[in-house]
């Protein structure tokens, strides 16, 4: 079996403020040429298709017109979308009985009751155990082994079994999502692997962006990446994955295939911070025929000029690229005489004295103006408290 592996479109992404539509139209006609060529069994998208729950009908149109062009580039394919936890699943399923006249299978929802419709039967070739993203509170427990056993018994000529899911597991990669943390990324708490079962001769997972492997022994857990960067810290490759696999119990081939972004997200500097100045300089020096989204990064002693995102503006006015976002921080001071608090100190400590430490240790200047401010705030919260009493 042959399956086309992608994840994490985010279709109708908005960069700070430029639309996005032509880089993700021409995204969606590689995914076409991609599937032209391959000929794969199965095209499997597994979450966040869009990059909100409630998507502008124009971008509906979008998918829509994609996933008819992907359909006939390869009628025999079976095609498998899943919901991720950016998609409405009550709304990826509206259309799924018409869709199934073009070999589409859309889950949005867990099907407590009737489990047979997370497994979808691709003939003669293997079987792809479907789940959508799933708040760990509402996930029966031992579902995912449910599944697959149930699938075991159904695959009685060792047909390779492929199985989704849109999740963070521990020990992932996962650079480039911001406030990212081992336990938590993008809103989904991490799990174990061992959660997610055995049975399965290949793992399509999506959420995390970076496309990797996940340690499992076997090389068979993958997460495929999302095809075009969503944010600026994305420095790394996209592309989706090609994955190809004989029989039950073989230890799958992989294949990435890059996607080519036509207005790639560049930071300037590549590394570290510059003066105002010295980004200016960079910028003017910037080639003028790139088509590119660029991101400043400055360090500065207080506060950036009133007129820095006009004076960036005006030294692209005659270029492709579009300067999307100043990012300002402010000089870095020496960290290594940051208090350590026990958590005794800390509760006897008065909340404008950790804020003050906290401020300090970040660099930023904790003034008069914000010295007020937090004042305020914390006479708001206790009285508050009192009326709640």
């Amino acid at each position: 079996m042959k399956i086309l592996h992608t994840s994490d479109w985010h279709l109708g992404h908005v960069l700070y403020g430029h639309d996005r539509t032509d880089e993700q139209q021409n995204m969606l006609d590689q995914m076409v040429e991609i599937v032209e060529e391959q000929k794969p069994d199965v095209f499997l998208l597994c979450g966040d298709v869009f990059h909100t729950s409630q998507p502008s009908n124009a971008i509906q149109t979008t998918l829509s017109e994609a996933l008819v062009s992907i359909h006939k580039a390869n009628p025999e394919m079976v095609i498998v979308m899943t919901a991720g936890n950016h998609d409405s699943g009550t709304k990826h399923e509206i259309f799924r009985t018409p869709w199934r006249a073009l070999n589409v299978y859309a889950i949005g929802q867990l099907e407590k009751e009737n489990i047979d419709e997370h497994i979808v039967e691709v003939p003669g070739k293997g079987y792809v155990v479907a789940i959508p993203y799933i708040n760990e509170r509402n996930l029966p427990e031992g579902f995912f082994q449910q599944l697959l056993d149930k699938t075991a018994a159904m695959n009685t000529e060792g047909l390779p079994v492929v199985m989704t899911a849109h999740t963070t597991v521990k020990g992932c990669d996962f650079s480039g999502h911001d406030q990212g943390t081992e336990y938590v990324v993008g809103g989904i708490d991490s799990i174990d692997l061992e959660q997610l079962g055995e049975g399965y001769d290949y793992l399509a997972l999506g959420h995390i962006h970076h496309g990797q492997f996940i340690h499992s022994g076997k090389h068979n857990v993958r997460y495929s990446g999302t095809p075009l960067p969503i944010s600026f810290d994305e420095t790394f490759s996209h592309s989706v994955s090609m994955v190809e696999i004989d029989k039950h119990g073989e230890t799958p081939t992989v294949t990435e295939i890059e996607i080519n972004n036509p207005r790639p997200l560049v930071t300037l500097p590549s590394e570290g911070l510059a003066s105002w100045e010295t980004a200016k300089e960079l910028l003017n020096k910037f080639p003028d025929d790139i088509p590119a989204y660029i991101r400043l990064n400055v360090e500065i002693d207080d506060f950036l000029p009133v007129e820095a995102q006009a004076e960036a503006t005006s030294l692209v006015k005659e270029k492709q690229c579009h300067v999307c976002h100043i990012n300002a921080k402010r000089k870095t001071i020496d960290q290594t005489e940051a208090k350590v608090l026990t958590v005794q100190e800390f509760q006897a400590e008065q909340p404008i004295e950790i804020a003050k430490q906290y401020a300090n240790y970040e660099g930023i200047s904790f003034d008069e103006e914000m010295t007020d401010m937090f004042n305020e705030i914390v006479n708001l919260v206790n009285n508050d408290a009192r009326d709640d009493k």
